[in-house]
């Protein structure tokens, strides 16, 4: 059963085709990888799933909705959650306070509530508070609560921004290069991480990475991604082995594999 179906989906920038008529579908409980050389277009996918961009043809269907010309934050509340290449924290902001301000959008209490501190208002507050103090303890980041983010470890810093996604509730997770910055025992270390978190939170994982070891590790299957056209489409194995996934990474004249 798919989650998320992406239909010929198109998307150019001063008459440059960053995305080119995509088609794939995102399996339920599915990890499903995203690769491409620089500039191939990754993040632009993600960015059109999300509705930060706006495509010039094709659908996205999440659950059966086409969420094409939806708002960032209504995509949100349908169910998908995102991080980004760079952490875009609130570095000023407590790391408690950074997964609090996710939970409100799930909050069942008015604006007006908030305002009068009514009974209602306190009761959520506490009910998001403890949910947020859970997702820092399974990170690993409750004994930070209470330091201003931006003083975290860079490593902790990309662990608080994929608590902040979880803390709104999604069933699909977008994760834009989770291991960037890592070296190679981290991002492994990453790996098992994000099967963890598949399976306690019971999500379906769309994700880009350039680590080739974290990609092979962890993903059911793997689309390959070339000016913004899908090249090749399977499981890590065929992926790695396939001529125009080598020929797009390495050039013509490699007769090699992808490791």
């Amino acid at each position: 059963m798919d989650v998320l179906k992406v239909k010929n989906l198109s998307c150019a920038f001063g008459g440059l085709m960053a995305v080119s008529d995509l088609s794939f579908e995102v399996n339920k409980n599915e990890i499903l990888g995203i690769i491409g050389p620089n500039g191939a277009g990754k993040t632009t996918v993600f960015n059109l799933i999300t509705g930060f961009y706006l495509p010039l043809k094709g659908d996205i269907i999440f659950k059966g909705k086409n969420i094409v010309g939806l708002k960032p934050y209504q995509i949100t509340r349908l169910g998908i959650a995102r991080t980004f290449q760079n952490p875009r924290l609130f570095k000023k902001l407590t790391v408690l306070e950074n997964v609090m301000i996710a939970t409100h959008i799930n909050y069942d209490a008015s604006l007006l509530d908030s305002l009068l501190l009514t009974k209602r208002y306190l009761l959520e507050e506490s009910k998001q508070r403890e949910k947020a103090e859970e997702l820092l303890d399974f990170f690993g980041l409750y004994r930070r609560k209470d330091e201003i983010a931006e003083n975290l470890p860079y490593g902790e810093q990309r662990k608080l921004e994929i608590a902040r996604a979880l803390a709104t509730g999604p069933e699909l997770l977008l994760l834009d290069e989770p291991a960037a910055g890592m070296n190679l025992s981290e991002s492994l270390e990453l790996v098992n991480l994000i099967s963890l978190i598949r399976e306690k939170f019971d999500l379906t994982i769309l994700l880009i990475e350039h680590h080739m070891e974290v990609v092979m590790n962890i993903c059911e299957r793997i689309i390959v991604l070339d000016f913004g056209m899908k090249i090749a489409e399977g499981t890590p194995e065929e992926v790695k082995n396939n001529p125009r996934v080598i020929e797009a990474y390495l050039g013509k004249e490699v007769k090699g594999v992808i490791h």
